[in-house]
Formats: structure tokens, sequence, C-alpha cells
């Protein structure tokens, strides 16, 4: 598995509960822009959506900005920040709308990655840290990195 993103603030920003996986819906030059490690996570967020004809309700990627592989060769239509569908068996969707519904809890992206030449996307069920428990990891970070330069020191 080679990642090709990573959000880096949610990790930071939220108390991650439960990792699903799921692929992601593209088209041919998003993939090689991907690929070439060009994708910002950064803001993005997974919502569920149920479609105006009956039927099944779907998950989609918001805020993803994936700029176009090659810039002067574009379709005029191309919107780099467009909402991309995610795939998911029925059983996930319907226990990510069951949790969805809960207050506090949200769906986040963590990292995108390739698994047997597809590209897949690894999101969470995240519930927001309080602004204590950001400064209490931030602290332990901090005394962990002079614990590491003493014993650098030493040897």
């Amino acid at each position: 598995m080679k990642v090709l993103a990573k959000n880096k603030k949610a990790f930071f920003k939220y108390e991650i509960l439960e990792k699903f996986e799921a692929g992601i819906v593209l088209i041919g030059q998003e993939v090689k822009s991907i690929k070439s490690g060009r994708i910002n996570l950064a803001g993005s967020y997974v919502v569920l959506k149920k479609p105006k004809k009956g039927g099944h309700s779907e998950v989609y990627l918001i805020g993803c900005h994936i700029p176009a592989y090659q810039p002067k060769n574009i379709p005029p239509d191309y919107n780099p920040e467009r909402s991309r569908k995610l795939l998911l068996k029925k059983s996930e969707i319907k226990y990510l709308i069951g949790k969805s519904k809960q207050k506090g809890l949200t769906i986040v992206p963590l990292r995108v990655y390739t698994k047997r030449g597809k590209i897949k996307t690894e999101f969470a069920i995240v519930k927001g840290k309080k602004k204590f428990d950001k400064r209490e990891l931030i602290k332990k970070r901090e005394t962990e990195r002079e614990m590491r330069r003493a014993l650098k020191g030493k040897f």
C-alpha cells in the first residue's frame, strides 16, 4: 500500500472512533493527478445523501481538492473540488447513517492510498477533541522530545 495523501489535521483535531475503507469514483485525469501525489484532504469531509428518486443513501467525499493533471488540457466544465462518490456496501452505509445521526460525531477522511492498483480512501467516524485535550497532547509530545534529546546527548 502506497499512501498518496494524509489528513494530518484530522489526527490532531479529532478523536478517531472507527475506521472504514472505500473506493472513490474518479475520472481518468484525476487518477493520474492523485497518483502523482497532487491531492489535498485538508478541510474535506464525508456526507450521506439520499437520492431524489427513492433508493438507498449514497456516500460522498466533499471538499477534497484534486487539481487537473495537465492544466492546459482539461475539460471546460472540470471542477477540482466536486463531490466524489464513495463505494461502500449497503450494510456499511446503513451503519454510517445510524452513527452520523448521533450528536457530536462526524465523518472525516484520513488518508488516500493505492491498494492492488485501485485508489482507496480511509475515513473515520470521529469526535471533536476539547481544547485541553489538544494542550495535553502537545505537552506529552514536548516531554517525549526532551527525553529523546537528553538520551541522545548521553550516548
